[in-house]
């Protein structure tokens, strides 16, 4: 199974519309899934028509720890209180209380309690799961619960179920997280190939740099799409001649196209909402099978 993830330093240039559309084009000549690692805030089984009802039943999976306190062996030494370095402990009634978002499991205070009153627990914060599109393919997403934290282990988890439920699929795309962040990281590590989606914007260009550094970091083989060109037509020239110069491939450039927004609020991919579209991605397909299919 081939891993192509399609990441983009900077939110907003229209990733996770591309993925979907690239996705569908893909469906037609190859057995494929998708996996949205984008776990802090999942949403590309939307632009599939995809509700939280279509989704087989869901998992619910542990990525960090919090403590416990035995109040029948705390001696009120305070050592804990005083050690924790997110103040995550507060100091109520002469006893230890542990701040709802504040504890990031790390255990010190377990280690410093000399009355053993201290524990670690496996808190359940995050769940996957996948559903089955209208094209014929599987989506696998995973969510990570608000104000907690984990979200590289989720994306590892949402990774290992698509290879589980694609068995006998030829590709796997993986729409990724913005930034450059720990779910990023986990979406790329063991990528046989990076599509990483930009702007012409001075916000997209330099964002798509840092994407770009960590692809190189991992040696994997890259290209560039720029999406919405024409908004900014000498700064997309710019983004050329970088790429260019740094003799990475670009794939193709799109227009911007208001369909990309309406087929986004109908929940269908913009290859179905406008058929012109079908075009550009089968162009991308294309040019994919020089690189990596």
């Amino acid at each position: 199974m081939k891993k192509i993830t399609i990441l983009s330093g900077k939110g907003g240039v229209g990733k996770s519309s591309i993925t979907a559309s690239l996705a569908v084009a893909l469906s037609g000549q190859y057995n494929i899934i998708c996996a949205d690692c984008d776990v802090d805030a999942a949403n590309l089984a939307l632009a599939f028509g995809l509700k939280e009802k279509d989704f087989e039943k869901w998992e619910m999976i542990t990525t960090n720890q919090k403590v416990r306190f035995d109040m029948d062996k705390c001696t009120s030494c305070r050592k804990c209180f005083e050690s924790c370095y997110f103040n995550a402990i507060l100091w109520e009634n002469n006893k230890p209380e542990l701040k709802e978002f504040g504890c990031e499991g790390c255990g010190v205070c377990q280690i410093v309690c000399p009355e053993d009153a201290i524990t670690l627990v496996d808190v359940f914060n995050a769940k996957v799961g996948f559903g089955m599109t209208k094209n014929g393919f599987k989506v696998v997403s995973g969510q990570l619960g608000i104000g907690k934290s984990g979200s590289g282990k989720v994306v590892s988890v949402v990774k290992s179920l698509a290879e589980k439920e694609g068995q006998g699929a030829e590709i796997m795309l993986i729409d990724s997280a913005a930034g450059i962040g720990c779910p990023v990281i986990a979406s790329v590590t063991g990528s046989d190939y990076v599509i990483v989606v930009t702007e012409p914007t001075p916000a997209g260009f330099s964002d798509m740099k840092r994407a770009l550094s960590i692809v190189r970091h991992f040696n994997i083989p890259h290209s560039i799409i720029i999406n919405k060109y024409d908004i900014n037509k000498k700064l997309a020239m710019k983004i050329k001649e970088f790429a260019k110069n740094k003799k990475i491939k670009i794939l193709t450039k799109i227009p911007y196209d208001k369909s990309f927004v309406d087929a986004l609020v109908n929940f269908i991919p913009v290859i179905i909402w406008n058929p012109k579209m079908e075009t550009i991605f089968n162009e991308i397909i294309e040019q994919l099978k020089g690189e990596i299919l």
